[in-house]
């Protein structure tokens, strides 16, 4: 298949750029994947929709603030989304205008009163570059020196409120550098709500990295290779699913990084094999789902593995007859967006 035949027109008013006022008061589309059928609703109507017979799973990975401003020897002011680190404690990084950023090319990141050096030991074939600080870092100096990485198409600069609204009420694993995001819907009060159904809701964590969130660049889709994301399912967890899919409970994952969490875990048969690892699965049309039935998400970019992954799952005509209504009836789209639940 094309990219371009995931290209679908969104008119720039419908891109998000804040959240709603409060948390959870977001418009719901719900889609029947099997008949393509979709009816509008709010996502305090969520509880209602699912069966009893379901058990949900989310990402609680947390934000890391990983977008850090950096001085140059030079002068230059140069921008770092830190994605991970290395074995040797380098760290990875995706960094502004980088093919002028080599190797011994030495930064100084600021705030107030102190600094701290880094340089630049080597390039991956990714185009990410390989950091070292002077002395080791932990989370302390993204909470000190970084800023909340609000994707590109949110057109401001990251606000004191962004710490709390672009983090999902249940995160508590540090590592990601974009929120899981059909996870912002989430209030603890709706969460309850769900689980007097008697439905249990259970975490696995995938710290997101570029892999999610990179534009598809090739012509044809099979040639786009995802990058690697680390996964951990805990082992009461990883039990605890594998009864309930022995039990024919349906598993509706929350966003895209619990579906591709579950699926690079499962096998052909349906179980769950792995507890934790790197994965670069790439789910598009075509793909047959080992795990999730059912999946509550955002409305996302045009070309987008996102939007593959939706389409795979729902189908790329009902999904883009959905998108359709949803951008007639004025929903928001992307991060801070409004929510889709296919069934």
């Amino acid at each position: 298949m094309l990219t371009r035949d995931f290209y679908f027109d969104l008119p720039e008013n419908l891109i998000a750029q804040y959240p709603a006022e409060k948390r959870g008061e977001d418009r719901l589309l719900f889609l029947d994947k099997k008949t393509g059928e979709y009816k509008d609703y709010m996502m305090r109507d969520f509880p209602s929709l699912i069966d009893e017979d379901t058990v949900i799973v989310v990402n609680n990975s947390k934000v890391r603030k990983a977008r850090v401003f950096a001085n140059k020897e030079s002068g230059a002011k140069v921008e770092f989304l830190f994605l991970k680190k290395n074995e040797d404690n380098s760290w990875k990084a995706m960094v502004s205008k980088s093919k002028r950023q080599k190797e011994g090319d030495l930064y100084t990141f600021i705030d107030g009163n102190e600094s701290l050096a880094a340089h630049i030991s080597s390039s991956n074939e990714d185009g990410t570059k390989n950091v070292v600080f002077e002395k080791d870092i932990d989370e302390s100096f993204f909470e000190k020196f970084g800023h909340v990485p609000l994707p590109p198409y949110i057109k401001r600069e990251d606000s004191f409120s962004d710490e709390s609204r672009y983090q999902t009420v249940y995160a508590k694993k540090e590592g990601s550098v974009a929120c899981p995001t059909a996870g912002l819907h989430f209030t603890n009060a709706l969460m309850d709500e769900v689980r007097k159904k008697g439905i249990k809701i259970y975490e696995v964590t995938l710290h997101v990295g570029a892999g999610t969130f990179l534009p598809v660049r090739s012509k044809n889709i099979e040639d786009h290779h995802m990058h690697t994301e680390h996964f951990e399912i805990e082992p009461s967890v990883f039990d605890a699913l594998n009864r309930a899919k022995e039990e024919k409970k349906k598993i509706l994952a929350i966003g895209t990084t619990s579906t591709r969490t579950l699926e690079s875990a499962s096998s052909a048969e349906g179980r769950l094999i792995r507890k934790y690892g790197e994965t670069d699965i790439f789910i598009k049309p075509g793909y047959e789902f080992c795990f999730v039935d059912e999946l509550l998400t955002n409305f996302h970019t045009p070309e987008s593995t996102l939007l593959m992954l939706v389409s795979a799952l729902a189908g790329k005509e009902n999904i883009f007859s959905a998108y359709r209504h949803a951008i007639e009836e004025g929903y928001h789209f992307y991060s801070y967006g409004d929510a889709m639940l296919i069934k």
